[in-house]
């Protein structure tokens, strides 16, 4: 699966491609195909979002699932401190990320 981030125009969040927008949570991103390229080059030209790259990611039970580790940094929030995560709340958050 192929699926897009960047980072928010106005807020500089990280951001995944929804299929529709950009959305905060991971598990909202939609499988991109061969389309990245062409929905990076609108979605930039239209300053909804910037720095946007495709990344490998798979769909697990627990959802959408960035293949490298950078990328689910990005998705989680930081991991020296888990009360700054994304999901403070998850007790198996770190497990996710590494």
């Amino acid at each position: 699966m192929k699926i897009l981030t960047g980072n928010d125009l106005k807020s500089g969040a990280v951001v995944w491609w929804t299929g529709h927008g950009w959305s905060l949570d991971v598990n909202d991103s939609t499988d991109v195909a061969d389309h990245g390229p062409a929905i990076i080059a609108r979605e930039e030209g239209a300053q909804n979002v910037f720095a946007a790259y495709v990344v490998d990611g798979e769909k697990t039970e627990a959802g959408v699932r960035p293949a490298h580790i950078k990328e689910r940094i990005r998705a989680f929030g930081p991991t020296v401190r888990l009360d700054l995560a994304l999901k403070p709340s998850d007790p198996a958050a770190l497990n996710w990320v590494i």
